[in-house]
């Protein structure tokens, strides 16, 4: 009999126990690679050619790289009502502000999401990743919840987006284990604080009037199957619900790693921090130091570094990702 989803392999939870693994096993001794950047930057253009399979781990670094800054300009363009009456800063903290009601709390979120899923990039560096492995064999893992990857036209079959969507909603009852789309609710509430489309079909904020800080009750999301208020399917506990589509990701990322055992891998870590290092980073050296065939690159700002055990397979860039995917493309 077939198993379900459920009941196959867990690449997420499988990523974790490499990752505490090699946490564990590796002496923490750092490097920074034994090559110049010239010639790092060669092997890592090699690598692309070469590897039979390229497995790429994406952090916030990435998103950050592509334009998308959770603070300044973009963040006054439109939250800039929001700062002046609440004091709020940038659009992360902005996200656990204690609004004083529920319909001011979605207008905040409305605006979260959209900027940040519904709306491209203002830079092309995920175009230029795909421009780099779209002939190859790869299969993505990240953190970021913005869903650039499939925007840019990455293969969603080939995706794993482990720490969940700011394109879905849940239920605020961990029991009802589904998710909800949000497009056409997220459109809606722009409309209702006074947002407008341009002739490209993005939303601005007006150039005349005010806009409101407020939907009206009847847009608190609330979910089909059992009428409680909505939330985000992002994790943050352990009420993040672990859909289908969740698990039908995990298997394939799993499925992949298998399938690729013993073959040259390229694992490509783009704009990985410190936050849940467990998830790739720690995982990817993990892996490469059980397997003399693979190769690890790490692509970040002012943390492009690994573990002395994997140093003669190791490629350490620091500098701004997108600039370096740029360089590999050209």
């Amino acid at each position: 009999m077939k198993r379900s989803l459920f009941e196959q392999p867990n690449g997420y939870t499988d990523s974790i126990r490499k990752g505490m693994a090699g946490a564990r096993m590796l002496s923490g001794r750092m490097t920074s690679g034994r090559l110049s950047r010239e010639e790092q930057l060669a092997r890592l253009n090699e690598e692309l050619k070469t590897a039979d399979a390229v497995v790429i781990g994406a952090g916030a670094g990435l998103s950050t790289s592509a334009g998308f800054d959770y603070a300044g300009e973009r963040f006054l363009y439109y939250f800039g009502d929001f700062a002046v009456k609440y004091g709020i800063r940038d659009i992360y903290s902005g996200g656990f502000y204690p609004f004083p009601d529920a319909e001011t709390r979605w207008a905040w979120w409305s605006r979260h999401i959209y900027v940040n899923r519904y709306v491209d990039p203002p830079k092309p560096v995920y175009d230029d990743l795909l421009k780099l492995v779209k002939d190859k064999d790869y299969f993505v893992i990240t953190t970021n919840v913005d869903h650039q990857f499939q925007r840019a036209g990455f293969d969603k079959k080939r995706l794993f987006y482990t720490q969940g969507d700011y394109g879905l909603f849940q239920s605020m009852d961990p029991a009802v284990q589904k998710t909800y789309d949000n497009e056409a609710w997220v459109m809606e509430a722009m409309e209702a604080q006074g947002f407008v489309k341009d002739e490209d079909g993005v939303f601005r904020p007006p150039e005349d009037g005010e806009l409101r800080m407020r939907v009206p009750a009847s847009l608190i999301p609330r979910s089909p199957d059992d009428g409680s208020e909505m939330t985000m399917n992002l994790r943050s506990d352990d009420t993040f619900v672990e859909d289908e589509g969740w698990h039908r990701a995990s298997v394939a990322y799993a499925d992949f790693l298998r399938r690729h055992e013993g073959l040259h891998v390229l694992f490509l870590e783009l704009g990985v921090g410190g936050n849940t290092p467990v998830i790739i980073k720690y995982p990817f050296w993990q892996m490469v130091r059980d397997d003399p065939n693979a190769v690890y690159a790490c692509l970040n700002f002012n943390e492009a570094w690994a573990p002395v055990e994997i140093e003669d397979r190791a490629i350490c860039l620091d500098g701004d990702t997108g600039a370096i995917l740029k360089q590999l493309k050209e």
